[in-house]
């Protein structure tokens, strides 16, 4: 079996579940280099890996550079990726900067795997919420066709980064000390802790926030169909790991329950809970690869209209996950 030498970029919570998927998945590792702003040695799961500081030279001799995500015009994929393509590597990219490019391929593999063959040296990696939904839509969406989709997430906070778990580690065990909330910060500084917080990212067009309006284009082009009505609202909840999704979807041909019991009991990547009352929780899906989907139930006041209830582990399929299943994707072709 031919092996490929991989570069893992960034080591925090997602850069280290990139290492930990690529170990689970017994990836075709030739040699595995990990690169940061800064050297150091991490631990993951007992095996230490030796982290070195990333400069333009650092992609010689690379066949695959995962870059786990930091957006901005300071981020690594936008100082390296560029480099590390003109070195032979094929970059997959977490970050959001390469998305909605018409010559970048965006891709999940239970959707759209073809796409890679139309790779020029950069894959980009979904946002996490819409991994899920796409996922949980995708056999639907071909059979039946979608209309519409109405989207309400509930979001962890590990998909803001590890000093916002510490945060809710932090708040949580000022409110057990105290035995009570602690007060509201100062400035626009939001506590996690026993909250909901119906904003993620910066609030943009029709003041929708960024978050909300990736799961609109993303979807849009990982279906290409950007006729779906698409409307969502992301909120940040007191959760460390795994994302939750309420979704309404109206489809476009006719269809009754026990057809879509039975789309869902056949899609990939899908555990579906038949039983509307025995139904997925975000604990159930930590650690784990598939999205869950459960509480599939009609809407009785419009026709050809459901809604169903998703959960997934954002720091796997919703990141690391997705992206080495693009790097497998690109063993194959």
């Amino acid at each position: 079996m031919k092996k490929y030498n991989v570069a893992v970029i960034g080591v925090g919570m997602v850069g280290i579940e990139m290492l930990r998927v690529l170990k689970q998945r017994n990836f075709p590792l030739g040699e595995l280099q990990v690169f940061a702003r800064s050297a150091r040695d991490i631990d993951v799961d007992g095996q230490t890996y030796s982290v070195k500081t990333i400069t333009p030279e650092s992609f010689e001799d690379t066949d695959i550079a995962l870059f786990a995500g930091t957006e901005g015009e300071k981020g690594a994929s936008v100082l390296y990726a560029k480099q590390a393509i003109k070195s032979g590597a094929i970059v997959i990219d977490n970050g959001a900067d390469f998305r909605l490019r018409s010559d970048v391929p965006l891709i999940v593999p239970e959707v759209n795997p073809q796409a890679v063959k139309s790779h020029k040296g950069l894959i980009a990696n979904p946002n996490c919420t819409t991994i899920q939904l796409v996922v949980a839509l995708n056999e639907i969406y071909k059979r039946f066709g979608l209309e519409q989709i109405i989207l309400t997430s509930f979001q962890a906070v590990s998909g803001a980064g590890k000093k916002a778990v510490e945060q809710l580690w932090e708040e949580t065990e000022e409110a057990i000390r105290s035995k009570h909330c602690p007060p509201k910060p100062a400035g626009r500084r939001q506590k996690s802790a026993f909250n909901a917080i119906p904003q993620i990212g910066d609030f943009g067009e029709y003041n929708y926030t960024t978050e909300e309006w990736k799961t609109v284009h993303e979807t849009h082009k990982l279906f290409e169909d950007s006729s779906i009505k698409i409307s969502s609202t992301c909120v940040r909840v007191p959760v460390f790991v795994s994302h939750s999704e309420a979704i309404y979807f109206r489809t476009k041909k006719g269809v009754c329950l026990k057809e879509i019991e039975e789309v869902l009991g056949e899609s990939e990547g899908v555990v579906f809970f038949k039983d509307p009352q025995d139904f997925p929780l975000a604990l159930d899906a930590q650690g784990r690869d598939e999205v869950f989907v459960g509480r599939l139930r009609e809407d009785h006041f419009n026709k050809n209209c459901f809604w169903l209830w998703c959960v997934s582990d954002n720091l796997r399929k919703g990141a690391a996950l997705n992206a080495v299943q693009i790097a497998e994707l690109v063993c194959q072709n």
